[in-house]
């Protein structure tokens, strides 16, 4: 036996108490048998001790609080702070807005006949946005739909990309055409229905025209092409009036325009996003004085006669002598309204109270006018007329030569006489420049060197220098139409002057408005004035007969079978507005009828007659005569049946 101890047996200890929880503790392993050798347990392999994952996750903790602070914040910021501003941001990208154009109103003769009227149009717009390579997954969007749009609506399709591809890429309406037929809107309807179909049969395909929209307008008609176009004028590309009544009363005819806003989704409107709307006012409709049959009669009698005599340009005016009212002011050359691309600028506005020119002899009446008022003579009056006469530096004629004549002042009158009109004027005061300063007065009281009081766009008032600045001849010249000048209206408006017994009545173009609620509203009265006494108005009209009546006299041509006409010629050197020098003549006639009971004026001028004949008597007597006719029986005016006064023309000395 060895030397060494044996091992001792390892006594068990006493068993430890149970865990709380009822859990027990495993039972200790079984002692060896006694004698049996312990058997040697090999060692674990080492382990490696990982850190603790706390810190770890505090600092993902951290970063992830951080995250969602940062995102409660903004959320705070867009949906507290900053709601409003982004709220607008979002409805100005999602809500469209587009303006309802107030229905312009009508355009009326006396009788309610249509001379303007406006028709259902469209607006051809588009949204920009939707003509991008986001929208449409092709860069050549806006040159697809301008080839496709061009032939349409008449334009280049360059000027149409411009509109779809415009600088601001923000930009979401653009106008492509406006005030187009429905029809031109039913192309395009049509057209955008064939790509939306393709484009859903053909993936590939994009509908380059599903951001061209339109927006309900209306369109300005003139039923009657060119009647009338002088005083109705015409409505511009951006609805307004460019010239004539159009223009005159465009506030009155516009109306107020209304707004429509709603949400839109590629193009189209969203019906459940709801929409606001502030409904257009229309405008008034406008009645006019004149008679649109008057107005025919009128146009065409001065343009045939105006082709005739291949002149510049002429003016009819009709006028109710006893309201103001014109019946009927017609140019010609003139133009088309509902066409301005076929017209010349120059015959684009209205001649007949737009051209100043020297009247001549139809300016005489005035001058006799001032003689019989001031009682410096009478109709009978013995006036000696030579073939010339000296004043001043001048030596005056009358328009053919002649032995010498001994005439009556109605004589004078009747045959058309400068001289005898220079001679009787002369009267008028103890010195010539009292004359003058006499004569200046009743110029002006018949409205010479004023408004005529229409307020027409580019009315003139004419030329009337004060009597002080008269030069040596004109002092002479005056008198009888030359060194003045005037307009068409105001020509006519001395003659209805004389035939309303001397009391001059503003002349008016507008009768009435009617308004959306279809109320009518009497234009403004006109003014009157007193020019000269009612005898002496009565003495010019039965001098106005002999001018007309007598074989001697120069309005012969003017004769109407049955009614007694009082009338006067004129042919006066006219001023070249291109030279400013005199070239040729300003060839008229003017009267009223019936002379003993006056009704209706009618004045007619023609400028620079180059072929045939080019004294007033002869190319505007016919007028006259055509137009006048036509007047008295549109208007039903019945024959006085009452003789005319027979003044005598000339006496024996």
């Amino acid at each position: 036996m060895s030397d060494r101890e044996p091992p001792r047996r390892r006594v068990p200890g006493p068993a430890k108490p149970a865990r709380s929880g009822g859990a027990q503790r495993r039972p200790a392993p079984a002692a060896r048998p006694a004698g049996r050798p312990a058997r040697s347990r090999p060692m674990p392999p080492a382990k490696i001790r990982l850190g603790s994952p706390r810190p770890r996750l505090r600092m993902v903790s951290l970063a992830l609080t951080l995250v969602l602070i940062a995102f409660v914040v903004r959320l705070l910021q867009v949906q507290a702070v900053d709601a409003s501003t982004y709220a607008a941001k979002a409805e100005k990208n999602r809500y469209v807005g587009y303006t309802l154009a107030a229905v312009r109103g009508g355009i009326t003769d006396r009788n309610g006949v249509a001379l303007a009227t406006s028709v259902d149009a469209y607006d051809i717009t588009a949204d920009p946005t939707l003509f991008s390579r986001e929208q449409l997954k092709i860069d050549d969007g806006p040159e697809q739909a301008a080839a496709l749009l061009a032939p349409i609506l008449g334009q280049e399709p360059e000027a149409i990309v411009k509109k779809l591809r415009p600088a601001n890429k923000n930009l979401r309406y653009t106008l492509l055409a406006s005030r187009q037929t429905p029809q031109v809107w039913k192309q395009i309807k049509d057209l955008k229905s064939a790509l939306a179909t393709k484009a859903e049969r053909d993936k590939s395909t994009a509908n380059v025209l599903a951001g061209v929209l339109s927006v309900a307008s209306s369109k300005r008609v003139y039923p009657n092409g060119d009647l009338a176009a002088g005083i109705l004028g015409w409505v511009n590309a951006d609805g307004k009036g460019g010239g004539g009544i159009e223009q005159q009363l465009n506030k009155q005819l516009s109306g107020k325009d209304g707004e429509i806003r709603y949400a839109q989704s590629g193009g189209r409107q969203v019906p459940t996003a709801g929409s606001t709307e502030t409904p257009a006012v229309p405008g008034s409709d406008v009645e006019l004085t004149i008679d649109r049959d008057i107005q025919w009669a009128a146009q065409n009698a001065i343009t045939e006669q105006v082709e005739e005599s291949k002149a510049d340009r002429g003016y009819v005016i009709v006028q109710d002598a006893r309201t103001g009212e014109i019946l009927a002011m017609a140019n010609s050359p003139g133009f088309d309204p509902n066409d301005l691309s076929a017209a010349s600028g120059e015959n684009m506005g209205n001649a007949a109270v737009q051209d100043a020119y020297e009247p001549g002899s139809t300016a005489k009446v005035m001058s006799m006018a001032a003689v019989l008022e001031e009682g410096v003579a009478t109709p009978g009056t013995h006036v000696v007329v030579p073939n010339r006469l000296h004043r001043g530096d001048r030596l005056f004629k009358d328009d053919i030569d002649h032995a010498t004549w001994f005439l009556t002042l109605n004589g004078v009158l009747a045959k058309s006489s400068n001289i005898g009109t220079i001679l009787a004027t002369g009267q008028l005061g103890r010195t010539q420049p009292q004359a003058n300063k006499v004569l200046y007065d009743y110029l002006r009281r018949f409205g010479i060197g004023s408004y005529s009081g229409l307020g027409f766009p580019g009315e003139t008032r004419g030329i009337l220098a004060a009597p002080g600045k008269w030069s040596t001849s004109q002092q002479y010249t005056i008198p009888f139409g030359q060194g003045l000048s005037l307009n068409a209206m105001q020509a006519a408006s001395v003659y209805s002057t004389i035939a309303n017994g001397g009391v001059r009545v503003e002349p008016t173009l507008v009768r009435g408005t009617q308004g959306p609620d279809g109320q009518f509203t009497d234009a403004p009265a006109p003014k009157k004035t007193r020019v000269i006494g009612a005898k002496t108005a009565k003495m010019l009209a039965q001098m106005l007969e002999s001018v007309v009546d007598d074989k001697e006299g120069t309005g012969t041509k003017a004769r109407i079978p049955g009614y007694r006409v009082a009338g006067k010629t004129g042919t006066a050197n006219r001023v070249d507005p291109a030279t400013g020098k005199y070239r040729g003549y300003t060839s008229s006639f003017a009267g009223f009828a019936p002379a003993d009971k006056p009704r209706v004026t009618v004045y007619c001028a023609i400028q620079n007659a180059t072929a045939g004949n080019y004294f007033g008597g002869q190319i505007c007597g016919p007028i006259y005569k055509k137009v006048m006719e036509f007047a008295l029986k549109t208007l039903q005016i019945p024959p006085t049946g009452a003789k005319a006064a027979k003044l005598p023309v000339a006496y024996k000395p």
